[in-house]
């Protein structure tokens, strides 16, 4: 996830695929508003885990469409999406993202999950549990 100096925000997701996954499994990464969404009015998301759960709950895009329409903040969106819709669906894993205000989000329902940031003139954050 970016937000650059003049407000644009991106995303680009990049997976190490789930251990022992099924010959074929195509997961959330490639799919736009699934594993990966970006929208300069709201926020720029990346997700990681049960791909499959994911895709049923257009993850990605839920949590700028929480924003949108129900006035959530972006922390708010991403933690119910996470430890509610998706994890009562089997949907282990987590997020990374950031508001078009520079408010990171990076929670998760399974034992640990990669992550980090970096905001200018700060020290980087790099965390696994």
């Amino acid at each position: 996830m970016a937000l650059d100096q003049h407000g644009n925000l991106a995303a680009a997701t990049s997976t190490g695929g789930m251990t022992a996954k099924a010959p074929g499994r195509i997961g959330d990464t490639p799919v736009i508003g699934a594993g990966t969404f970006a929208d300069n009015a709201t926020c720029a998301v990346s997700c990681t885990g049960h791909g499959e759960v994911f895709i049923r709950f257009s993850a990605g895009h839920e949590i700028p469409a929480r924003m949108l329409y129900s006035g959530e903040s972006l922390e708010q969106a991403a933690r119910h999406l996470v430890m509610n819709d998706l994890a009562s669906n089997d949907g282990s894993g987590g997020l990374i993202a950031v508001d078009r205000q520079g408010n990171i989000a990076l929670p998760f329902n399974c034992e640990g999950m990669y992550r980090g940031f970096v905001i200018h003139g700060q020290d980087p954050v790099v965390a696994i549990y």
